[in-house]
């Protein structure tokens, strides 16, 4: 386990699993997210902002981590990516659903899961 909130050298000062996981989800934050942004090499652009928020919500409001169908529905009402939106998603977390996205967000690693 690594235990580094973000640092001055962009570290992570929270405690991450094995694979980079947040180990409690409520340590996240945006500077939290900022950091795992830059270890998967992703540029946070305000389109991923609204995807991690909607999955922090989601998180927040059901005590689940939402499965990738809740955000492609998601980027397809609420982004404008309509029919595109499963493709918009992994435009934005080319690496998918589970190992970017919800890293990021700051959730825990889903186990036996379909990354949709």
């Amino acid at each position: 386990m690594t235990d580094a909130r973000s640092s001055p050298t962009g570290e992570i000062a929270v405690p991450t699993d094995e694979e980079g996981y947040l180990v409690n989800p409520f340590d996240w934050d945006e500077s939290v997210a900022e950091a795992l942004a830059r270890r998967e090499g992703i540029a946070l652009t305000e389109l991923h902002w609204n995807v991690l928020r909607f999955m922090r919500e989601f998180l927040d409001e059901h005590q689940l981590i939402p499965d990738a169908r809740f955000v492609i529905r998601f980027l397809a009402d609420e982004a404008g990516a309509g029919n595109a939106a499963r493709q918009r998603l992994f435009e934005l977390f080319p690496y998918g659903y589970v190992r970017q996205a919800c890293k990021i967000a700051g959730m825990r690693r889903p186990r036996a899961w379909s990354t949709g």
